[in-house]
């Protein structure tokens, strides 16, 4: 295994889903990186973790990464979606965790 593979499977065992209540303190110390949907949160987290400037600057300007904002906060305070979290010090990257459609009876 390489450096990169210990760390993806190490990242990958600290993932862990979150509310909003539990990142709202995070958020306050401006530590919270949105990661978009569609985006892989362990491969963002490894290009972070490994300081691939080039990679995450990339993925900054085109809204793959980006900031947790005050609208952020207060979205998520109203809606308390659940969180796909993982820390890569000293950030918090968060990827909100899809609504599931309701199920319907017949």
């Amino acid at each position: 295994m390489t450096p990169s593979d210990l760390l993806r499977a190490k990242l990958n065992l600290e993932t862990a889903q979150l509310a909003w209540p539990e990142l709202e303190r995070h958020f306050a110390r401006g530590d919270v990186i949105k990661v978009a949907v569609g985006v892989d949160l362990i491969d963002a987290a490894l290009h972070m973790a490994e300081n691939d400037a080039a990679t995450v600057q990339a993925w900054l300007a085109d809204g793959r990464l980006a900031r947790a904002e005050l609208s952020d906060a207060e979205g998520w305070h109203a809606r308390q979606p659940m969180f796909w979290a993982v820390v890569v010090a000293p950030w918090v990257l968060v990827q909100e965790v899809p609504k599931q459609p309701a199920s319907q009876s017949a």
